[in-house]
């Protein structure tokens, strides 16, 4: 039984750390929204639904409608080998990628700390003093985190969890593309404070089914639409 996903088709956002889950398990599924009348679909499905998702992404499997995106990946994980088996292991991965949302919603801050309904040129100034904090501040205490937690890992540090991959690898890589598309400079710097995690990214992006999806027409490049903007006034 295909995977339904449920997202806008022309940004990466939030549903591309489902997309690279589906993608390194193998999953067949159905990008719904890319699909003729998808957005439609998409819409009815929340309108309608009994439990409906808050917002997009939202994945379907069978009569199982699961929103939010820590929510879909605990639920892939555990079906696809991309999460441990044991409940500690299970909530641990859990727990990283909750804080992977917090650090994806303050880089979607750094180009909208006014509000959402409103247009970047509306906050460029605001933009600009909350987007230094952020490269200054926040990036690196994110990534030193992350750099702890691939220390600390008893199995060794090319994983975050165990001694394979799961979705928060993948999920640390895809913040790492989208920084440094929307800050290069600033997050070169950072990097190079974070040995490993820069090198889980270099693995995650050579892994089989992971290189042959980023060489493919489903993946959407970055843009301005996004939750990583480049806007280089605000890369320092």
């Amino acid at each position: 039984m295909a995977y339904e996903l449920y997202y806008w088709p022309t940004i990466q956002g939030r549903g591309e750390f489902v997309r690279l889950a589906l993608e390194e398990a193998g999953a067949e599924y159905i990008d719904v929204a890319r699909e003729s009348e998808g957005i439609a679909v998409m819409m009815r499905m929340m309108e309608h639904v009994d439990h409906p998702p808050f917002a997009p992404p939202f994945l379907k499997h069978g009569e199982t409608i699961i929103g939010q995106t820590a929510a879909i990946l605990l639920y892939l994980g555990a079906r696809h080998g991309l999460a441990p088996k044991d409940p500690a292991g299970g909530l641990w991965t859990h727990q990283i990628q909750l804080t992977i949302g917090d650090f994806v919603a303050e880089a979607h801050d750094t180009h909208h700390p006014l509000g959402i309904g409103l247009y970047y040129e509306d906050q460029k100034q605001e933009a600009f003093r909350r987007a230094q904090e952020f490269r200054d501040d926040r990036v690196p205490k994110f990534l030193d985190w992350f750099e702890t937690i691939l220390g600390r890992n008893p199995s060794g540090d090319s994983y975050l969890v165990g001694r394979s991959l799961t979705y928060v690898d993948l999920s640390l890589f895809q913040v790492v593309e989208g920084l440094s598309y929307a800050f290069p400079k600033a997050t070169r710097r950072a990097l190079k404070k974070a040995p490993r995690v820069a090198a889980l990214h270099d693995a995650v992006a050579e892994r089989s089914r992971i290189k042959s999806y980023l060489a493919s027409p489903r993946r959407t490049p970055f843009n301005e639409e996004g939750i990583f903007r480049r806007y280089p006034e605000l890369d320092g």
